[in-house]
């Protein structure tokens, strides 16, 4: 009678032991790592839009000749953005825009006011606006390029960032050599 005992009593263990076995072959799902959050603020955005113009000291710029009524919407939206209205200065700055829609340097000023906005796509518009406008050459070709770029990484578009940087390159015309 014993051995019947003992054979029933060994196979549930030997089940239990060979489904312990198994269980511990599973390995478990590699843990999803989390992308990493971006926290470059606005007004850092800005900043590096700034830094890719760069000197202009050493580069002709040209600047076309303005409306009055344009050049004080302009300083208008400069103070309000200075005293932190950029929803004023926005206002101001699409005035502008409703009378001259093609200047490249107001399109400019509206796209980085976008950009510390938030407003990434609506900056990247204007900025582009700007480059199809403007000129190809010089800071504020760089300040365009450097704006689309921006407002790309913001939505975490890393590869079309990188093509947008590729262009700020282009804008830089090496100065003439005189002996």
């Amino acid at each position: 009678m014993m051995p019947m005992n003992m054979r029933s009593l060994l196979q549930p263990l030997a089940l239990t032991g060979l489904s312990l076995a198994l269980a511990a072959c599973v390995s478990s799902a590699p843990p999803v790592a989390k992308p990493p959050v971006d926290t470059t603020t606005p007004a850092q955005r800005l900043a590096a839009v700034d830094a890719a113009a760069g000197p202009d000291d050493k580069e002709l710029s040209v600047q076309p000749l303005r409306d009055s009524q344009v050049e004080d919407l302009r300083v208008t939206a400069q103070t309000q953005r200075q005293a932190n209205d950029l929803a004023g200065a926005a206002s101001s700055l699409d005035h502008a825009l409703e009378i001259v829609a093609g200047d490249p340097a107001v399109l400019q000023e509206r796209a980085e006011l976008a950009l510390l906005q938030g407003q990434w796509a609506q900056a990247e518009t204007f900025a582009r606006k700007a480059v199809d406008l403007g000129s190809k050459t010089g800071p504020l070709c760089r300040r365009h390029w450097a704006t689309i770029e921006q407002s790309r990484l913001a939505r975490d578009e890393k590869e079309n960032a990188v093509s947008a940087h590729a262009q700020i390159e282009g804008c830089t015309v090496p100065g003439i050599k005189r002996y």
